[in-house]
């Protein structure tokens, strides 16, 4: 297993799609300060980024996902995971417990699925910019998750993670 596991939010990896800098600042810093950093994209994440490209009623949002999808791998260096049937069932109980306890708003499941799975799969940090995410408490989650048995996945903004490990 990696020394350090992040798994990124739908909207991080669209940033590196539409080119924005501090996404980008972003990747470069985990890449070259985080030693032995791996990058997950979770299966809420790969969905919700398929579903742009084939589904969204905006073709700019369209061609941006599609983008995403073909460079989040090969250009990137994600790692796109699944989850097996156990890990599956702890990720959906985890998500329905983040949101029956309003450590994220009940409308955002897939915020909270998100959330559950880089849990299970053992991610130190999840990247995102998401104000759901971003804006949850963070001792009510950290509560939430080890009741759960799972480590606690801290919440970082791309930013956040630029000035934290580039001293900027």
């Amino acid at each position: 297993m990696p020394e350090t596991r992040l798994a990124v939010d739908t909207n991080f990896v669209l940033d590196l799609a539409r080119q924005r800098d501090v996404a980008h600042d972003a990747l470069e810093v985990i890449r070259r300060r985080i030693r032995g950093a791996q990058i997950v994209v979770v299966p809420t994440t790969l969905d919700e980024l398929i579903n742009k490209a084939n589904n969204d009623p905006d073709s700019k949002q369209r061609e941006c996902a599609g983008r995403a999808l073909a460079r989040m791998r090969r250009e990137w260096g994600m790692v796109t995971v699944e989850l097996g049937d156990l890990q599956n069932i702890t990720a959906r109980f985890i998500a329905n417990k983040l949101l029956d306890q309003r450590v994220i708003p009940l409308k955002e499941h897939n915020d909270a699925r998100i959330l559950a799975e880089a849990a299970v799969l053992e991610c130190q940090v999840l990247v995102s910019s998401d104000g759901h995410l971003r804006e949850a408490d963070a001792a009510q989650l950290a509560f939430a998750l080890g009741e759960c048995g799972v480590p606690t996945v801290i919440v970082r903004r791309p930013d956040e993670i630029v000035r934290m490990f580039a001293g900027r």
